[in-house]
């Protein structure tokens, strides 16, 4: 990299402008953040710019665009952008237009702030809460130990001698401020300036890559691509099929699982209860459709361009592919441009890094100090939770980073089942439960649970037929969209043969608020 002092230099100046905004926002936000349910849903007053943004940016982290996007693009190709495309359609454009205003309604009357108290209240069960609650800490926690793993990867391409550890500690510290600050207030806001920054960086990205002379433009892609060959064979028909090739299946359970996975995540469905009104839902579901297309489609794109780019698979595998891509097609010259865009690029994958992290663990820390703890303590004070809440959120950053920097294999591999897990266990009683009033207890703990065996079991067998637990993890995707099916078809099965909640209970959990009509 010929600029290497200058980008740095420039690197530096844009992380301190961006820190100081984060902090700032976090400050301002404080005094919205004075209520259990202001913290958590910012007194369900976001709007429909913000409360779009936050669903982009929790869905889109730097392990899109380093991890997946750089995995798929290289193997996959241009097929490789159904998993945007899809992620737009199905888990941001469907999502909203079927869960949003169920979802505002239901938890507006029923006076829930997060999941596991939805399902205690929809379901009248205790129990319910305690279980999904567990489930959600267990899982999302180490999950967001995954979020650090391609940004530090990239800011260490740029400052070689900074260790890695010293750039994942600077995304806790950051994401820790804001968010004990001012809690979903501060997160909402600090998305919508940090989604900002990933549109923008997504832009000049395309642009910079598209326009790099081993890519050649827009009208060079699919010839430079058909002449790719890796160990002497032609790789041209896998990378410009735009139906996957013979990775077609592959691309098919990753569509589906993170797409339809959104679905079931608390940290994605709890931005339906924020939102202001009902009158502000389509807008949003527009600007969220919007953004995903342009983030979404935007990685996989440029992971798809990587074979024009770089001769060979980097020394960091797959991981460093979208980094090395980015060196090469911007780190050359003595251009201030392109050190400009290089920058907004490594600010828009901490962005994306911390948004992500900080829905994670807004809803890890909140199953704990709303959901389990008042569960068994009874006269919980409100006051303790906030305190308790706001501790949490330190405790689990720390703890994502300790999981981060420590790679201990057993949270390693949780990584790879958290997503369909949790989705799978909760997708079931969720939609249901919004939509139908036939839907009873069991029919609910029938979907948690054989969502859960549905990952558990086979995990368990595979990893002892095969030795390791590295075997099942590779089956993980498949294994989080059969559990999500699964819990789709067993709730409203289970519900038709098990005893009816009365008209009476029914009655109040469906009733709809005037303001919400």
């Amino acid at each position: 990299m010929e600029n290497l002092q200058l980008i740095q230099t420039v690197t530096i100046v844009a992380l301190v402008i961006f820190a100081l905004a984060m902090v700032a926002i976090g400050i301002i936000s404080t005094r919205k953040a004075k209520t259990v349910d202001g913290f958590l849903l910012g007194n369900r007053k976001i709007g429909a710019w913000v409360s779009a943004f936050a669903y982009g940016t929790a869905y889109f982290s730097a392990v899109v665009f380093v991890g997946y996007a750089g995995q798929h693009g290289w193997n996959i190709g241009l097929g490789s952008l159904w998993i945007g495309i899809g992620n737009a359609v199905l888990g941001c454009l469907v999502a909203w237009l079927l869960l949003a205003k169920r979802s505002r309604t239901m938890t507006h009357t029923l006076n829930v702030k997060t999941m596991p108290g939805f399902f205690e209240s929809r379901y009248d069960c205790k129990a319910l809460k305690i279980f999904s609650a567990i489930i959600i800490f267990v899982f999302l926690v180490p999950y967001s130990a995954a979020v650090y793993k391609g940004l530090g990867t990239m800011f260490q391409t740029v400052f070689p001698s900074v260790p890695i550890n010293v750039w994942l500690l600077i995304i806790a510290v950051l994401t820790a401020a804001y968010l004990v600050l001012g809690g979903y207030v501060a997160t909402a806001y600090t998305d919508f300036v940090q989604g900002i920054i990933m549109i923008v960086g997504v832009i000049a990205m395309v642009i910079a890559v598209v326009n790099s002379p081993n890519v050649g433009g827009f009208s060079n892609i699919i010839s430079g691509l058909s002449q790719v060959t890796e160990n002497g064979v032609s790789k041209g028909a896998q990378l410009t099929s735009w139906f996957g090739g013979a990775s077609w299946q592959f691309l098919c359970v990753n569509i589906l699982l993170t797409s339809f996975g959104t679905w079931g995540l608390p940290q994605m469905v709890s931005k339906y209860y924020a939102i202001k009104d009902v009158k502000s839902i389509p807008r949003a579901t527009i600007i969220s459709t919007a953004f995903s297309l342009i983030i979404g489609c935007g990685a996989y794109f440029i992971g798809s361009l990587s074979r024009l780019i770089l001769p060979a698979l980097p020394e960091g595998g797959v991981d460093s592919v979208i980094p090395n891509v980015l060196v090469k097609a911007l780190g050359g010259g003595a251009s201030i441009v392109p050190v400009i865009i290089f920058a907004v690029i490594l600010v828009l994958l901490l962005s994306a890094s911390m948004s992500t992290l900080s829905s994670i663990v807004l809803s890890s820390s909140s199953s704990i100090s709303v959901d389990l703890i008042p569960a068994i303590k009874k006269d919980y004070a409100e006051k303790n939770q906030m305190l308790l809440t706001r501790i949490l959120c330190l405790v689990f950053v720390g703890l994502s980073y300790l999981f981060a920097t420590a790679n201990i294999s057993i949270i390693v591999n949780i990584m790879s089942f958290s997503w369909g897990i949790v989705s799978g266990c909760f997708i079931g009683p969720y939609i249901w439960g919004i939509y139908s009033k036939k839907i009873t207890k069991a029919g609910a703990w029938a979907g948690m649970i054989c969502g859960f065996l549905t990952v558990a079991i086979p995990t368990i067998v595979l990893a002892i037929s095969g030795g390791s637990i590295n075997a099942a993890a590779a089956k993980a995707p498949e294994m989080g969209v059969c559990a999500m099916a699964v819990s789709l078809v067993v709730v409203p099965i289970v519900s038709a043969f098990t005893k009816k909640f009365d008209d009476k209970f029914l009655e109040g959990v469906f009733a709809i608020k005037e303001e919400d009509k």
